[in-house]
């Protein structure tokens, strides 16, 4: 089976969307439906939940409850497998990545929100994701605010934390037994209005809430787009990927070289590789476009700029030029020295090996 082979086709079993507010237009439909619920009190406070959610700008909202994690046991097998390269912190934390109700005492409800990233931007030599300001902190910041209003509407403190990609938590699991979507090909989730260019955040808290309804289907039917379109083939197979291959994981996450064998593969991928999802059929048509307020819009030092013009930027840029220019922004991860290393990469992938920067750049690899 191929790319082109069939899928539950975007569409037949999902709303059309528009373009527009979407967060603003969720809050004002849930808000709503409290005035006129009559439903006991538990239900218009997971409503009341909900539209603070989407007032607060996030795009997709659900409710889980707690407890042993269905998919914990396939994450160990892809740990013992090696497929988490030299990232041994992910295997930390053991015990709260199989039960949600861990993290502290008490926790017995997450309230689970996607936030779209802008799956409708141009591609280019960074990931989207990490071209504006810092989703950890941008999401933390909201979810503790919606902690806050939580603890207004009840009446009293009620014991909670937030994850945002932080901790053993997995979060895309419990993404999906809120009700938010199901796990694609490329590991990702896919929500089927949309796509899969969203972060995904949690608020446990000790509050007992009604769940939403489990996405238990499974729409990538037999397709394979984002399998036979990662370009230093990744996946030993669906929903499996080995880090060490990924092109993300050796811009970002990996601390020494690149192997060699992925620089083609590497193109003029300086941060981070979308490519996996660029090609799904559901971003294809449910991707969206970023809001003008947005926190993730591209900043100065990123915007506009293509793969050798970013690289050589990169590969001169001091220190404190570099902290100031990404300063709050994910791209700090990997460091002044991790930059320089993927911008040479990209510059001798690209024909560019005469620049001087090069050299430098290469020597700090």
């Amino acid at each position: 089976m191929t790319g082109s082979d069939s899928f539950d086709r975007p569409g037949e079993n999902a709303p059309r969307i528009s373009r527009g507010s979407e967060s603003l237009d969720s809050a004002r439909r849930v808000g709503s439906e409290i005035s006129s619920d009559s439903d006991p009190l538990e239900r218009r406070l997971e409503r009341l939940i909900k539209a603070h959610a989407y007032a607060l700008g996030f795009d997709l909202v659900g409710i889980a409850t707690l407890g042993e994690v269905e998919t914990a046991a396939a994450m160990d097998e892809w740990l013992v497998s090696g497929y988490a390269a030299d990232m041994a912190y992910i295997a930390r934390g053991a015990d709260k990545r199989r039960d949600t109700r861990l993290p502290f005492e008490g926790a017995r409800s997450a309230i689970v929100v996607g936030m779209n990233y802008g799956g409708r931007e141009p591609s280019g030599p960074v990931a989207r994701y990490a071209r504006g300001d810092d989703y950890h902190d941008v999401m933390v910041g909201r979810l503790r605010e919606l902690h806050r209003r939580v603890d207004e509407a009840v009446g009293r403190p009620i014991a909670g934390k937030a994850y945002v990609d932080t901790g053993p938590i997995l979060e895309r699991d419990l993404a999906r037994r809120a009700g938010l979507g199901w796990f694609g090909k490329n590991t990702n989730l896919v929500n089927p209005t949309l796509g899969s260019f969203f972060f995904i955040g949690s608020l446990l808290l000790d509050l007992e809430l009604t769940p939403d309804a489990p996405f238990e289907a499974d729409r990538c039917g037999t397709c394979t787009r984002c399998l036979d379109a990662c370009p230093t083939g990744a996946f030993t197979s669906p929903r499996v990927l080995d880090a060490a291959r990924c092109i993300s994981y050796l811009t970002i996450e990996n601390k020494g070289r690149i192997p060699a064998e992925f620089h083609a593969g590497i193109g003029e991928h300086l941060y981070g590789c979308d490519v996996c999802q660029d090609v799904c059929p559901w971003n294809v048509r449910f991707a969206r476009e970023l809001p003008a307020d947005s926190p993730y819009a591209a900043r100065a030092v990123i915007a506009g700029k293509d793969a050798v013009s970013l690289a050589r930027d990169l590969s001169e840029m001091s220190q404190e030029e570099f902290s100031g220019a990404l300063r709050k922004s994910p791209m700090k991860r990997a460091k002044l020295r991790g930059l320089k290393r993927n911008a040479a990469v990209v510059i001798s992938n690209l024909g560019s090996q005469t620049q001087p920067p090069l050299a430098r750049a290469l020597e700090a690899t």
